[in-house]
């Protein structure tokens, strides 16, 4: 899929991003949480003349929430952010260190709440390379970009389980490479699939 064809696919999105996606889609019996912490992540999908890309990091193993996952640049919504957009590069400029400027938003999906208490904005924009970043240390141990065509075939979409605090959990993963893609960012991965390929 190229830049244009993104471009033409979130112009001619007519429906209403307002479905809560989350783990508690796949586990039944389970909601999203009533209280959860308002976020938004960028999920960046850079223009190579080879192909689009995604670019996502591995978190430091030291953090506080979600230490050495694999996640989208993004965090939790401050008083002086005009919008979940406004979020979403404010933070991926901490993060990684890519200019707001570089970046051409086309839209969002729907909200995605997570077991850990937040709700996430996914802000979905198109990245202009070159560019260059500074990740930051203290939060971002690598970043990396995968082919966004590997996220949009559905047969790298795996459900697996794992047992968590005495309950059998399912989640979405998509393993590529050596970068096991799991949880909240599988899961809004699957969102976009959704929004990009199915009807």
């Amino acid at each position: 899929m190229t830049p244009d064809a993104l471009r033409a696919r979130f112009a001619a999105e007519s429906r209403a991003f307002n479905r809560v996606r989350g783990d508690h889609e796949l586990n039944g019996g389970s909601q999203p949480s009533r209280r959860a912490v308002p976020a938004a992540v960028l999920i960046p999908l850079v223009g190579r003349a080879e192909g689009v890309t995604v670019l996502l990091t591995r978190r430091t193993d030291d953090l506080q929430h979600h230490a050495g996952q694999i996640s989208f640049p993004g965090g939790q919504v401050e008083a002086a952010d005009a919008s979940p957009a406004d979020t979403a590069l404010r933070e991926t400029e901490e993060e990684v260190g890519l200019a707001r400027g570089h970046v051409e938003i086309l839209g969002h999906l729907d909200p995605y709440v997570t077991r850990t208490g937040f709700s996430i904005t996914p802000i979905v924009g198109i990245v202009a390379p070159p560019f260059a970043l500074r990740p930051d240390p203290r939060e971002v141990a690598e970043v990396f970009e995968a082919p966004l065509e590997f996220f949009l075939d559905p047969a790298n979409h795996r459900r697996q389980r794992i047992r968590f605090q005495g309950e059998v959990r399912e989640f979405y993963a998509m393993p590529w490479r050596d970068y096991f893609i799991w949880g909240a960012t599988a899961g809004m991965m699957r969102n976009l699939y959704e929004h990009l390929v199915r009807p």
